[in-house]
């Protein structure tokens, strides 16, 4: 998934948010049973885990940043998709 992927997200809600967390989460496991299979080759399943991570990174951020502003009586629908570069590696 790459940054335009992401910013997809930015017209849903937090519930949808979850929602896409959750279907990124689904595909990297799915992605590990195929690279298992022998449906996928290592260097396949390493790019799209590295764009997986990116995109849940920024999914995250957007999430938090959401709550955040909801918490400070601001509007939520004004939280920005962050380039991957701000988010990598996020802690949830």
């Amino acid at each position: 998934m790459f940054y335009h992927e992401v910013t997809k997200v930015l017209d849903m809600g937090d519930n949808e948010i979850l929602s896409r967390i959750g279907d990124l989460v689904d595909e990297e496991h799915e992605l590990r049973t195929r690279l298992t299979a022998g449906e996928v080759t290592s260097e396949e399943e390493h790019a799209r885990i590295r764009e997986l991570e990116v995109a849940l990174d920024q999914c995250w951020d957007l999430l938090r940043q959401r709550r955040a502003r909801r918490g400070a009586g601001e509007n939520p629908d004004d939280a920005k998709v962050r380039p991957a570069g701000e988010v990598e590696n996020y802690r949830q």
